[in-house]
């Protein structure tokens, strides 16, 4: 990992990270598709829960996003939080679909060079390099979310 500016990412990656929205709006806005999440690990520890995923296209299952979001979830209400430990969705889409008012704040911008595990799951035969981000989200003011989001190198359109 390797901190940067928005200046020296590329336009294409700046687009997808470098903004104050949830990350499964901006990639389904880029890849002109819905996504799908799938939990690789979760961990609940009091009220806290984070989850270890990716996110996959639905049109070719393509894996475009790697992330670990850190949820307090004493800051959501019980239709939520069952929804989100249902693991069936992309918690960005399930703070949306509860109409949770939230805001996005951008923390900082990385470089990523993709170790042996992130090549796995990204389907990469060699470490290219990609971008990433970390950001918090606040619900109803309170920062309930904590995220590390990197996105698959050199994204494609479905």
């Amino acid at each position: 990992f390797e901190e940067v500016i928005a200046a020296d990412v590329p336009e294409s990656y700046r687009a997808l990270l470098a903004h104050h929205e949830h990350m499964t709006v901006a990639v389904e806005r880029h890849h002109g598709c819905a996504v799908d999440v799938e939990v690789l690990a979760a961990n609940r520890d009091g009220d806290y829960y984070s989850r270890k995923i990716i996110l996959h296209r639905q049109s070719d299952r393509s894996v475009v996003l790697f992330g670990i979001p850190r949820l307090n979830l004493r800051l959501v209400d019980d239709a939520v939080r069952a929804e989100i430990l249902g693991q069936n969705k992309p918690l960005g889409r399930v703070l949306i679909d509860h109409n949770v008012l939230r805001e996005v704040q951008l923390a900082s911008l990385y470089r990523v060079r993709p170790g042996p595990d992130l090549c796995q799951l990204m389907g990469l035969p060699s470490p290219l390099a990609t971008y990433g981000r970390t950001a918090f989200i606040y619900c109803d003011g309170y920062p309930a979310v904590e995220l590390l989001e990197i996105v698959s190198p050199e994204p494609q359109l479905c």
